[in-house]
Parts: structure tokens; sequence; C-alpha cells
């Protein structure tokens, strides 16, 4: 099967389309025959190996792992002798988690892993990206952020894959949604659910004179301490950004003061809460609360091309790999 492998850390030049060995399932696994492939931010971050502290999860000196991705969506063709959850042309969603691999053709996965049946009105593509920014946004909003109905929540970095994921689930849960982003998505923003949106190269949204419940960095670009003031008591700055000043700001505000910093690693949580809110997010979208956007979508031999794009730091929600496998259903 055709995979793509990096053996060292670098620019996305250092990914590579081989021929590799078709996996094949253990007794409680299911093989996907891949179609889609979400690329995101972090992917291109432990294809870099930058900052250092990303090598934790891939390999110090190189790669532990060769293929790179973890979000994706296709169909079981095969499944092991013990398996019962699902069964064979099932289509799929799921997250591999620390094994990565989902830029390939295939990939095997465990049948109680982040795996469950594709939305039926999303396309592979769209159901490839919700694992993503849906599973990014969904922990932070809810388990967080304790939002509740009514609060004023802020997203900066609104057009992202997680901001986009954001806006639609804080409007979902009945929050006054204000969005930060560029006035080329300001009206992709507003669609999806955002009440105001704020353009952030013509005003600085900490001199917006507004105050919020929960104020949800969804791209790393701001700190507590330049947002404190725009918090309302008891209200709570998220950031999905590790640094080491978030850390000590986590820290300190667990203490002092009614406001809080938090980082939540949403990708470590167990496997099994992580399962539970695919599904959340599969009715949501079968009901039409939840929708990825998509940016762009690449060939799995465009995968550099894709990588490169990311690199840049300005899509718009989600980029995707296709596989050119068609599923039937």
């Amino acid at each position: 099967m055709k995979a793509i492998v990096y053996t060292q850390y670098g620019p996305p030049e250092v990914l590579q389309l081989r021929e590799v060995d078709k996996p094949i399932p253990g007794s409680t696994e299911v093989l996907v025959r891949i179609q889609a492939a979400n690329v995101a931010s972090e992917d291109c971050t432990f294809r870099k190996g930058r900052p250092l502290i990303a090598r934790m999860a891939t390999g110090l000196v190189m790669p532990g792992t060769a293929t790179p991705g973890s979000s994706l969506a296709g169909e079981i063709e095969a499944v092991g002798k013990d398996v019962s959850r699902f069964k064979t042309g099932d289509p799929v969603f799921a997250v591999s988690d620390e094994t990565f691999g989902a830029c390939a053709e295939y990939i095997c996965l465990p049948e109680d892993g982040v795996l469950a049946l594709r939305p039926g009105n999303l396309t592979c593509e769209e159901a490839a990206s919700v694992c993503g920014g849906g599973l990014t946004a969904l922990p932070f909003l809810r388990d967080a952020g304790k939002i509740r109905r009514g609060q004023q929540v802020l997203v900066n970095g609104a057009s992202g894959s997680v901001g986009t994921a954001a806006v639609q689930l804080a409007s979902h849960f009945g929050a006054q949604v204000t969005g930060v982003c560029s006035n080329a998505n300001v009206e992709l923003v507003r669609s999806l659910g955002a009440d105001r949106v704020i353009d952030y190269t013509r005003m600085d949204f900490t001199n917006s004179g507004e105050t919020y419940d929960i104020e949800f960095d969804a791209v790393g670009k701001s700190t507590f301490s330049r947002c404190k003031r725009l918090l309302k008591p008891g209200g709570r700055y998220l950031s999905t950004v590790l640094t080491a000043g978030i850390l000590v700001q986590m820290l300190w505000t667990s203490m002092v003061g009614s406001k809080r910093a938090r980082i939540l690693f949403a990708g470590l949580r167990p496997a099994a809460e992580k399962a539970d809110d695919l599904v959340l997010l599969k009715e949501l979208a079968e009901a039409g609360a939840f929708r990825p956007v998509i940016d762009r979508t690449y060939t799995l031999e465009q995968t550099v091309e894709a990588h490169r794009y990311v690199d840049l730091g300005h899509k718009k929600g989600n980029v995707v790999v296709t596989t050119g496998h068609v599923g039937g259903h």
C-alpha cells in the first residue's frame, strides 16, 4: 500500500510517498481503508520536531512513528475474529492517537479505540475534519470552560480548525459568541453562528470594552496576562498551546483570585472519553448543528504541498488529503 513516511524532522520535503506493507488486523482490531485524512497544525509541529517538547510524542532524536496524521475517515475492509462492534463495509471516522499513521491507504485500529460510524450527512473529508477541531474544542468549552447557556464567549482564531468548531459548539451550547479573525474570514465566522465578529486587523479585541465568561484562544496568539481584564469575575481563559507561561498562570490562578487560566491536554484523555465525544459530534453533525469547514483538499501524493500550506498559518478551517479510495456507502 501507499503511505507517507518521514524518518527525520524538518520541512515538508522530509515527507516521502512510499510502498509499505499493508497491515493485518489483530483479533480485536479493524482494518480501515482510508479515504481522507486531516492535516492539522499539530501534524506539522510533529513533523518539524519544534518546539522540542513536541518530540515527547514522536521521538527525541528521530521520529518514532514513520507515518504522520491521526484524524481519518474511511471504510472497514476487514475485522479481527473477536470484533463485535463493527463489521466489514461500515463507514467510520476515527483518531489513531499516539500511533498516528493516517496519511496512508490503510490502518489498523482497536475496536474500542476512538472510532465511530461516520455521520451520514458528511463527506469523508468533512468527517476526517470533525476529529481534529471538534475533539479539541468540545472538551475545552464543556470541561475546562464549564460553558453554560447565556454566557459571553470569545473565540480568538475563530477561522481555524479548532476555532470554527468552537464557534459552532459554543453557539450550540447557547452562548453569545464573539469571534476574532482577519477581515477575509469575517463572513465565514458569522455564518458559523458568531453573534459578533472582530477583525483583528482593524481592532485589538482586548480594547473592545467587552467582558466575557470564557476567552478561548484557539491559536495560542494571546496570553492570560493580556486578556485577564476582559474576563468577568469567575471567568476562564483557555489556551490550546502549551507554554511555560500558561502552566505558571494555571497554577497561580488556581490559588489566587476568581479568574482562571486553563490548558487542557485534550489528546491525552482516555480513548473511551474521546470515543464518546466522537459519537456526540456525529449526532450534532447529523442534526445540522455542526459541520466542519474545509479549506483545501489534496491527494495523498500531494501531502508535501498540504503541509506547506498548513505551515503558512492562514488556513480556513481544515486541510485534508484523500487517498482516491471510493467507499461503498
